[in-house]
């Protein structure tokens, strides 16, 4: 297998882009802390192993080429890509992780996450970024098993410790035209057991199966709270969904709220915790303290 071996090198193509931006090979030279003369001997060089005139002399002045304006344009997406490898390496000898995985109970609000993200990115250093939905037994997995960096949870499991950042809300809802919403309220719970339930699945690997269910004979199961919506939406069966999913079709009159004798809502706390206590890594730490900082506004 044969391998390509570059005629040109970063270095060069580095001396070309400082000619050009500077204006010529004199104040390159003073940027680069070079002699002028070895910019000269670098970028005639270039050319010569390219085979491509780069630069033409107009009096004083050094001017791109048309090929030379097409190639320097592509160049700079190089040494640009360079600079952001040696950076990445850079950040990974210092400990910083090449990625993050964030878990997100999914009772929480994805929108307080915008600004988070947003900072985040400028601060992440090229460290990618996981996002997983979790769900009830999924989510204390993801923290007892230090399968992620930062987990966002509606429960601490023992031996663990979490930052309050909110409260959350679920109601029991469906269509306006079902029939549970026809009946005088509030109902018995009993009378829920002959309707359709829209559950969402638990993301652990043993998942409690009973949680939320309110004995309905019948249970459909899905992956996530826009499927269930959308089922309530057409009329399928009732489901507990979280404020920030149903208020506004609650507010407008597309869903209706059924009031249970002792069990109309669910509010509750969420928290953020970090399974990896005193070994989460400064990538993850900067993502925390984000989620910190914004949460308290």
């Amino acid at each position: 297998m044969s391998v390509y071996r570059p005629k040109s090198t970063i270095e060069q193509w580095r001396i070309l882009q400082a000619v050009v931006d500077c204006g010529g090979y004199a104040h390159a030279a003073e940027a680069l802390n070079k002699s002028q003369s070895s910019l000269n001997h670098a970028v005639a060089k270039l050319q010569q192993v390219v085979g491509v005139q780069l630069l033409e002399v107009r009096g004083r002045k050094a001017h791109l080429t048309a090929a030379g304006e097409v190639l320097l344009r592509r160049s700079r997406q190089l040494t640009n890509l360079t600079e952001e490898i040696e950076q990445l390496a850079d950040n990974l000898e210092q400990g910083w992780e090449p990625e993050v995985k964030l878990a997100l109970e999914m009772v929480f609000d994805r929108s307080l996450l915008v600004p988070v993200l947003d900072e985040f990115q400028q601060l992440s250093r090229g460290s990618r970024l996981v996002i997983s939905d979790t769900v009830l037994t999924g989510t204390m997995e993801q923290i007892q098993e230090q399968a992620a960096d930062v987990v966002i949870s509606h429960h601490i499991p023992r031996g663990f410790i979490g930052e309050p950042i909110g409260q959350y809300s679920m109601d029991l809802v469906c269509h306006p035209e079902h029939p549970l919403a026809k009946l005088e309220q509030p109902i018995n719970q009993n009378e829920l057991s002959q309707y359709l339930q829209i559950v969402i699945q638990d993301t652990g690997s043993q998942p409690v199966e009973d949680e939320g269910w309110l004995k309905a004979e019948q249970r459909w199961t899905v992956s996530h709270f826009d499927e269930a919506l959308r089922l309530i939406r057409n009329g399928l069966g009732f489901c507990w969904l979280p404020g920030y999913i149903a208020q506004e079709d609650l507010d407008s009159g597309r869903l209706a709220k059924i009031k249970v004798e002792g069990s109309s809502s669910r509010k509750g706390s969420l928290y953020m915790v970090l399974p990896k206590a005193e070994l989460t890594g400064p990538c993850a730490k900067t993502l925390s303290e984000l989620i910190l900082k914004y949460q308290s506004r």
